[in-house]
């Protein structure tokens, strides 16, 4: 893939256009400038105006934006088992997932659930390059929030350039001021909403309006709004080209049968204007009219036809206006189109490209993919709700106590993931006669609430006699049933120590 920097050129004054910037010359010890130099700065200093862009892959990112915002903000309004469906619960450390009790021992969990991420990633790169930026990420999804919102208040293209190019007045004024009033609304509900998955929302949405949140919930909700705000409303493509690293190290994930946006250069070059009246074949003309829109439609502002670079995200929205100059223009759709390189150096057919969908990366990246996800799922469907931790007195080993009996004392910690009530019967083996009480000597019978833990003291005892002085190896027995019948065994192995 090459690397190739864009070279974006001045727009046509006379179709009401300006030029996107004017690099001055950077002085060098040696005289001269150097272009990189100026064109990096330049670049950093200019400010993109995207211009709107209807057509099919715009149609599918506006489904995508209602989608993950569908998703985030009405999530944590969801409610199961009278509680929030998804709260990462960090003062109490428990993790509720719809029907699913998570606890800071299934780290585990996590930790496999970001190898999954990480290889999905890999696998989407290789089939499509940046297609997640392009659609998904919430980077881009914001920013196309936000740049809807601007121009519904500001105009499309030519006027929000206009705009910001007039001297201040009332006017003006007033129009950007409605304009980051409705930015900030929206940012301060996303700070809002992200604080949400960590606290209940509902006492959240209270707090905020009775003032009674506490400072670290306030300081978040203003830090991740004013991030919001700040990413989506100002530096925009800045992080997709220069913060974001998948955008740097996603080369090594592509090759030339990866489907990305590309220009097909064979069909378009050498391009330039020209009447629709002329044949321009016959005049030795590309399909490219050299129209710059593709370019006007960006939001990183990079020209596609400079070849594939880094800071495109995979939008198509340059695919979107191109086909409509190719449907002005009467020629055939697909100047730039999702392909791979190989397909325009070999002149291959969209058929023939899927074909080669299935090579070994993508299939390497399938396989080890296809075992985590099987392995991460069967775990979790097999998990025990129950879980019991033997700790050892380590004040009094053993001891012997009145009535001819050798005593250890444990405590069982016991956790109850699941969301009903467990009634557990508590029992021990690996010693003649041993005997398992609380530390009250009453019962072997205890409770669990639902979703909680519970530290349980318990004595077991031994006949003097009945085992030879030292450590012997023991099985605690724990058989739970829980309020709807649903039954549980968890055995875990410590040991009994008898004194000489």
């Amino acid at each position: 893939m090459s690397s190739k920097e864009p070279t974006v050129k001045p727009r046509n004054e006379a179709e009401g256009d300006v030029p996107q910037w004017q690099p001055q010359p950077i002085a060098r010890p040696g005289g001269g400038s150097s272009p990189i130099i100026e064109k990096a700065l330049a670049d950093v200093r200019s400010k993109i105006y995207p211009r709107s862009v209807s057509g099919y892959f715009a149609k599918w990112r506006v489904v995508l934006v209602y989608f993950t915002q569908l998703i985030f903000y009405g999530l944590p309004w969801l409610q199961w088992n009278d509680r929030q469906a998804v709260l990462f619960d960090l003062g109490a450390r428990k993790f509720y997932i719809f029907g699913m009790v998570l606890w800071p021992q299934d780290i585990i969990y996590l930790t496999v659930l970001l190898v999954i991420s990480a290889f999905s990633l890999f696998l989407f790169t290789a089939l499509a390059g940046r297609l997640f930026c392009g659609y998904a990420c919430p980077q881009t999804v914001y920013t196309e929030i936000f740049m809807w919102v601007e121009r519904k208040v500001e105009g499309d293209r030519l006027a929000r350039i206009r705009l910001d190019e007039a001297p201040w007045s009332l006017k003006k004024f007033r129009i950007k001021a409605t304009k980051h009033v409705l930015w900030v609304l929206i940012a301060l509900w996303t700070g809002f909403t992200f604080i949400g998955y960590f606290a209940p929302i509902r006492e959240l949405f209270v707090g905020v309006f009775a003032g009674t949140l506490g400072f670290w919930q306030w300081f978040w909700m203003f830090f991740y709004g004013f991030a919001t705000w700040g990413n989506a409303g100002f530096m925009r493509e800045q992080v997709c080209k220069y913060m974001c690293p998948y955008a740097r190290f996603q080369s090594v994930m592509v090759d030339q049968d990866t489907f990305v946006v590309t220009y097909d250069y064979v069909r378009g070059e050498p391009r330039g204007g020209r009447s629709r009246r002329i044949d321009h074949k016959e005049a030795g003309m590309g399909d490219c009219v050299d129209c710059s829109l593709c370019v006007q439609v960006c939001p990183t502002g990079i020209d596609i036809r400079e070849g594939m670079q880094y800071m495109c995200i995979g939008c198509g929205a340059c695919v979107d206006a191109c086909d409509t100059v190719m449907d002005k223009m009467g020629y055939d759709r697909g100047l730039i189109r999702y392909t791979s390189a190989n397909a325009i150096k070999e002149g291959l057919t969209q058929k023939q490209v899927r074909k080669r969908i299935m090579r070994p990366r993508t299939l390497v990246y399938m396989g080890i993919l296809s075992a985590i996800l099987i392995a991460f799922l069967v775990s979790l469907a097999t998990r025990t709700t129950l879980r019991v931790d033997v700790i050892r007195d380590r004040g009094a080993l053993g001891r012997e106590v009145p009535g001819g009996m050798i005593e250890n004392v444990y405590r069982l910690q016991i956790i109850n993931t699941a969301e009903e009530e467990l009634t557990l019967s508590l029992s021990a083996s690996g010693v003649p006669d041993i005997t398992l009480t609380t530390a009250d000597g009453t019962t072997s019978v205890v409770k669990v609430d639902p979703a909680s833990n519970r530290l349980v003291p318990v004595v077991l005892r031994v006949p003097v006699g009945q085992a030879e002085p030292g450590l012997h190896d023991i099985e605690f027995h724990a058989h739970a049933t829980s309020e709807r019948g649903r039954e549980v065994e968890v055995v875990e192995r410590s040991s009994f120590y008898v004194p000489n």
